[in-house]
């Protein structure tokens, strides 16, 4: 039967958090705390994070803004530019598929509906999706700034999906799968070992009316789908 397929974007088809956890080591590292650990500074920056958003850009300003909360150290234009440059460069890394999406994705994009579905800032991620060189295996592509249970029932509208035979299929708990749930969707988890801290949550448990599967690796969609 024919299936509509929701798909995120990082993490599940192609690396972007390894690169972000890079810049938070050198950042922690560079800051060199006299009191605090390593976790506790993660915990500021995640924490301005929240606050912050998504993004690199966002990504940036939390760095340069928990940077000025915890230096113990005089603050010199040449630091804030150190911290800068390590939220920027982000922007340089060469976006790398993951293993198997690209045959995954040319197995299934003939046999059902393929719709990329991603979060965050519009024009950095429409560069993403420039990049991939994958954007004419979806039927559709949507770019949202969140991924909440309200963000489903839109685009089931809009698109006129039936439920029953609609899957969300991403990495993260938080914006992928439980509020697909939610809504009344089905959802394939593909954890990712380096999932974003703030995306991290325990995984609902499907209702009568909707399925939830957990694949080791995107590839294995070609075995359900």
């Amino acid at each position: 039967m024919r299936q509509h397929l929701l798909i995120d974007a990082d993490d599940t088809l192609w690396e972007n958090n390894i690169y972000f956890e890079q810049a938070i080591h050198e950042f922690i590292g560079f800051l060199n705390h006299s009191n605090m650990s390593h976790e506790e500074v993660r915990q500021v920056l995640d924490e301005t994070e929240r606050l912050m958003g998504y993004g690199a850009t966002n990504f940036t300003n939390s760095l340069l803004a928990t940077y000025q909360q915890l230096a113990e150290d005089t603050i010199s234009d040449e630091h804030l530019q150190y911290i800068r440059q390590l939220g920027e460069q982000i922007h340089s890394h060469p976006l790398t598929l993951l293993d198997g999406v690209l045959e995954t994705l040319e197995y299934l994009s003939p046999r059902h509906d393929l719709m990329l579905l991603t979060k965050g800032d519009l024009e950095e991620q429409r560069l993403k999706i420039d990049r991939s060189g994958i954007e004419q295996l979806f039927n559709h592509v949507l770019i949202v700034p969140e991924k909440n249970a309200a963000t489903y029932h839109q685009i089931v509208g809009q698109l006129e999906l039936e439920t029953q035979v609609t899957w969300m299929i991403g990495n993260s708990p938080r914006s992928d799968i439980n509020p697909a749930l939610a809504a009344g969707l089905n959802a394939v988890f593909v954890p990712h070992p380096q999932t974003w801290v703030l995306e991290h949550e325990e995984v609902m448990q499907p209702t009568a009316d909707n399925q939830l599967l957990t694949l080791e690796r995107f590839a294995d969609l070609r075995t359900h789908f």
